[in-house]
């Protein structure tokens, strides 16, 4: 389903003619691809399964995001806007984001669930917050946020 609304998504582009949005998503689906190789070759002939595509988008957008800031820090605005354009292209195809203060609101809420009190808990908040919100958050983010909680 993801795989095919990319396609589409690439048909558009290239009929209107949006050099980024034809890149990008060429760059994609060939990354989706490869991953099929690969999956093929441990034996699965059907391919990668929508959560491995969504995985493999917020590792895309992640390297972007690195790679925007390496840009800006060194000064160059133009290619920062590219790699910045390339993120909102690729995160058309993922759930929307928790920001911040959603974040906060889902780590009280699973600390009260499971009556944390200590760091030691980080363990049990984290899987509890990978099973309720996979592919909308920023887990880095989560664990940063979560030790300021439990601390």
């Amino acid at each position: 389903m993801l795989r095919e609304e990319i396609k589409l998504h690439l048909n558009g582009a290239l009929k209107s003619k949006e050099k980024k949005s034809i890149s990008t998503l060429r760059l994609v689906l060939a990354a989706i691809k490869d991953r099929d190789i690969a999956a093929r070759s441990k034996g699965n002939n059907i391919g990668i399964s929508e959560d491995e595509i969504k995985l493999l988008l917020q590792t895309m957008i992640k390297q972007r995001k690195e790679t925007s800031q390496i840009y800006k820090k060194a000064g160059r605005t133009e290619l920062h806007e590219s790699e910045q354009e390339e993120i909102k292209i690729i995160s058309n195809f993922l759930p929307k984001q928790m920001n911040e203060d959603e974040i906060a609101e889902a780590i009280e809420t699973v600390i009260d669930e499971i009556d944390s009190k200590s760091i030691k808990d980080m363990g049990k908040i984290m899987s509890k917050l990978k099973e309720k919100y996979a592919g909308r958050c920023d887990f880095s983010l989560v664990s940063k946020i979560a030790r300021e909680k439990l601390t």
